[in-house]
């Protein structure tokens, strides 16, 4: 009774929070309904979820999706693990370093949206004006405004804004790491590379598989962001399921069909979710369940 009492105020916010509402998306889903006017009442069944994988902009942005996370994996991870390793060592103002780095993560994504816009500016922004005046003026592009260029220039601010918060994970976990570790391996004649092969990077495991479970779910989330900087434009070329649902429900009051789409985005992030807990993260969890039961 009373582990009951004391969970109880927390199992009604989060039912009140986030079940009813996956709930009731899930519900107005199955209907034509602009939102307004009470209660939905034209049912559609399935109408709006055959709509959505026939709409070329559903499954732009699916594709969009597969392609920011995949840019993030490659670069953004590993130049985050990067900076963390240097970051690790002895030099003169590390913590500054470290401050500097992991800033722009403080920022809310309003203000990145909105300083990145005037930085990736055609005209007079410092982009342009940078590659002018180092003599690469043929490379300058309308960053935001240019449909083979948004999706880069998109993931180059994601980068800026999110690489900060993995680097002080890898950097965690680094320093979690036993010094005498490190000093046996270099003993047995192992270089800094084989040290950083074979021990750092294994122990750093269930960090590594942490932040690329949230940076696969951040993307797949992916708005506030997309929607400051481009809106989703020029011609789609920037959207995603999120800004999608947005401007659906939002602007065009088709709230049936973007609950459909918050319930695709469900789906997708809740399987991707459980399949990666069970098959990438079991070890990790397993030795957490073992940890705790030797505990007691």
């Amino acid at each position: 009774m009373t582990i009951t009492l004391f969970i109880l105020p927390a199992l009604v916010l989060f039912g009140l929070l986030v079940l009813v509402p996956i709930a009731v998306a899930g519900y107005t889903s199955l209907f034509k309904w602009n939102g307004l006017g009470g209660l939905p009442t034209n049912f559609i069944g399935l109408d709006n979820f055959t709509r959505m994988f026939g709409d070329e902009v559903f499954r732009g942005d699916l594709w969009r999706g597969l392609v920011l996370i995949v840019l993030s994996l490659v670069i953004q991870l590993p130049l985050a693990l990067g900076i963390a390793m240097l970051l690790n060592q002895k030099m003169r103002g590390r913590a500054v370093y470290r401050m500097l780095f992991f800033a722009p993560y403080m920022l809310s994504e309003v203000i990145t949206g909105v300083l990145f816009t005037m930085i990736l500016s055609p005209d007079l922004g410092l982009a342009n004006q940078v590659l002018r005046a180092i003599g690469l003026g043929a490379f300058e592009a309308e960053w935001l405004g240019d449909p083979s260029t948004v999706l880069l220039a998109l993931f180059v601010v994601m980068t800026w804004k999110y690489f900060g918060f993995h680097m002080i994970l890898y950097l965690a976990g680094r320093q979690g790491i036993p010094k005498e570790i490190g000093e046996a391996a270099s003993i047995d004649g192992a270089t800094a590379w084989e040290q950083f092969r074979y021990v750092t990077l294994p122990l750093l495991g269930p960090t590594i598989r942490i932040s690329i479970f949230l940076s696969v779910i951040g993307a797949i989330q992916l708005f506030d962001l997309v929607w400051v900087l481009t809106s989703g434009g020029p011609i789609h070329s920037s959207e995603t399921m999120a800004v999608t649902m947005f401007q659906s429900g939002f602007k065009r009051s088709q709230v049936g069909y973007a609950s459909a789409v918050s319930v695709v985005m469900f789906i997708i992030s809740l399987v991707f979710a459980i399949g990666y807990q069970r098959f990438v993260m079991r070890r990790d969890t397993e030795g957490a369940i073992t940890t705790m039961r030797d505990a007691r």
